[in-house]
């Protein structure tokens, strides 16, 4: 659909419920702080919304294993990922159906069960977000080996273009660089003379030559 496989989709369902379950327990602290009604409906009404969207993210996530390469290691974080996303959708689910059945008839002890009961489920959104992380940034789960292996190749050949752009701005400089022998003709006086072959007479003398069955001085 649009382009989009099971991993494609898992990672872009992924954000937005993790989002919502976490503001809806902001907003239950906010309304136990200040009692304030309208923080209570805002908590219900995001609760619910970030509910569904876990469910969906989940069923996407249970297809995307079977669509993506992977190792032993992979599997391994991919399978803790999976326990601790659907405890999460568990935990947040009996928290949507209790307020969907009790919000309006709750007493200010099962108010705070509710509110301890959603910061556990923030917890488990956390570490179902860390142990995803580890999928993508870590093992690069959900990227096609051939696409990586591509990737590998376009990164050493980039690596070394750096470095010889970094080589030649070093020949650049040094060619820039004044040579000793120009800094000491510069530093002198501007009537000194310069010979063929770079020789360098003093102020006031005669220009210097070479007899012709001698070669001019080499530097």
């Amino acid at each position: 659909m649009f382009g989009y496989d099971w991993p494609r989709l898992h990672a872009a369902l992924n954000d937005l419920p993790a989002a919502l379950l976490v503001g809806a327990v902001l907003f239950d602290l906010l309304a136990a702080a200040t009692s304030r009604e309208a923080f209570r409906v805002t908590s219900f009404w995001t609760l619910l919304l970030g509910t569904l969207g876990a469910g969906a993210a989940v069923l996407t996530g249970l297809e995307a294993e079977d669509h993506i390469a992977h190792g032993d290691a992979v599997h391994r974080i991919m399978e803790t990922h999976e326990e601790l996303a659907l405890i999460t959708a568990g935990i947040f689910a009996v928290l949507a159906l209790w307020r969907i059945v009790r919000e309006r008839r709750m007493g200010g002890m099962e108010r705070t069960l509710a509110v301890v009961l959603g910061l556990a489920g923030a917890g488990m959104v956390t570490a179902t977000g860390v142990y995803g992380g580890k999928l993508m940034f870590e093992h690069a789960a959900g990227i096609p080996t051939e696409v990586l292996q591509d990737e590998i190749g376009q990164r050493a050949a980039g690596h070394h273009h750096e470095a010889g752009e970094e080589q030649g701005d070093a020949d650049h400089d040094d060619a820039d660089e004044p040579h000793e022998h120009d800094a000491a003709v510069s530093a002198g006086d501007s009537t000194v003379a310069r010979a063929p072959g770079g020789h360098v007479d003093p102020p006031g003398a005669a220009p210097h030559t070479h007899p012709p069955d001698i070669p001019a001085h080499e530097h």
